[in-house]
C-alpha cells in the first residue's frame, strides 16, 4: 500500500517500512493548513494510523519531527535557487529569478516554508542532529549576491543589500499567502513586484558605488 498522500482528516494505510516517510508527510501537510503550532505527535500517530509510542522509533519528540521537515524544506529550497542561479543570463536576471524560484517554493510548498521560519531555534532540543548548522536562506542570497556581483557595490556592504531582497521576497511571500497582496486590473503580481525591487536595490546601491 501507498503512504499516506492526502490532506489531513483523510487517514490511509501506509507500509510498515515507510512509517517515517509517512509521518514526515503528515506533519508538512499539517503545518501547511494549520502552522506549525496546529498539532501534535498524537495527531500525526493517529492520522497514519499507528500509536505514539511507535512514533518514537523514528523521532525524540516534537521537535526532531518539525526539524526534520524543516530541514528537508530548506534542501528543496536551496535546490531550487541554486538552479535559478545556475540558468543563463546577466548576474542581475539570474539574481532575480532565484528572487522569484523563492516566492515559487512559498506559494507551491507552505507546509516546508512554514516550517522553515518557524522552527529556528528549535535545533538545540534536537541532539545528535547537523541541523543546528544549517545555513538559513538569508545566508543562500547573500552567498548568491557575492558570487553574482563579484565587483561589490562600493561602500555598500552585499550583506546589506541581500537583507533588503530577503525582506521584499519574503515580504511578499507573506502578503500573498495571507491574501493581503492587492490584486486586480493594472495591479502588478508579486513576481513583478519582486522585479522592480529587485531592479531598484540593485541599480540603487550601484549608483552609491559609482559616487565612491
Amino acid at each position: 500500500m501507498r503512504p499516506w498522500r492526502d490532506g489531513p482528516g483523510d487517514r490511509r494505510s501506509y507500509h510498515h517500512g515507510n512509517l517515517k516517510e509517512a509521518l514526515i508527510e503528515a506533519a508538512r501537510r499539517f503545518i501547511a493548513e494549520r502552522g506549525v503550532g496546529g498539532f501534535t505527535l498524537v495527531d500525526a500517530a493517529r492520522l497514519v494510523g499507528v500509536t505514539p509510542a511507535a512514533l518514537y522509533r523514528h523521532f525524540r519528540g516534537r521537535e526532531a519531527l518539525l526539524e526534520e521537515v524543516a530541514g528537508r524544506g530548506f534542501a528543496d529550497l536551496a535546490e531550487r535557487l541554486a538552479r535559478a542561479l545556475s540558468a543563463r543570463g546577466t548576474p542581475l536576471e539570474r539574481f532575480t529569478r532565484m528572487g522569484e524560484a523563492y516566492l515559487a517554493f512559498a506559494e507551491e510548498e507552505p507546509g516546508y516554508y512554514a516550517a522553515i521560519f518557524e522552527t529556528r531555534g528549535l535545533a538545540a532540543n534536537v541532539p545528535d542532529t547537523e541541523i543546528a548548522e544549517r545555513p538559513s536562506p538569508f545566508d543562500l542570497l547573500v552567498d548568491a549576491l557575492q558570487s553574482t556581483f563579484p565587483e561589490g557595490f562600493g561602500g555598500v556592504a552585499p550583506r546589506f543589500i541581500a537583507l533588503e531582497v530577503w525582506a521584499l521576497s519574503h515580504g511578499l511571500a507573506t502578503l500573498a499567502a495571507s491574501g493581503h497582496l492587492p490584486r486586480g486590473p493594472g495591479v502588478p503580481d508579486k513576481y513583478e513586484l519582486l522585479r522592480a525591487g529587485v531592479l531598484a536595490l540593485v541599480h540603487g546601491a550601484a549608483s552609491d558605488r559609482s559616487r565612491v
